[in-house]
């Protein structure tokens, strides 16, 4: 590669560590999806069919709140230009960690705080 080639985009397996440190430390991280801007607070990044997927609240869509709050899934590699933020969350009362969609293959997922 000489030194006017861009840097390649980072693999999703170059990504991974980023997506686990935003789900410990509950920090929301920015990606492209589907064409848009998100800003997704990452619950649990689990395994299907060997592929990784992300359960995620959405914070933001193109800069502007959903109209309801909910747990959607994301392929992983779906997500392009993501990036660690410094933005908290509190992980939302509509995770479930027993979630059938996830619970058999999950890799990590946020701690829920006891009440």
């Amino acid at each position: 590669m000489s030194r006017s080639d861009p840097d390649p985009a980072p693999t999703p397996a170059a990504n991974m560590p980023t997506l686990f440190e935003a789900i410990v430390r509950t920090r929301c991280v920015e990606a492209t999806y589907n064409g848009g801007r998100v800003l997704l607070a990452p619950h649990v990044a689990f395994t299907r069919h060997g592929e990784v997927y992300v359960g995620a609240t959405t914070i933001e869509r193109d800069g502007q709140p959903p109209r309801e709050e909910k747990v959607g899934l994301f392929k992983f590699v779906g997500l392009g230009g993501f990036a660690l933020t410094e933005r908290e969350f509190r992980p939302s009362a509509l995770f479930d960690p027993r979630d059938e969609r996830f619970a058999a293959e999950t890799l990590i997922a946020v701690e829920i705080p006891a009440t």
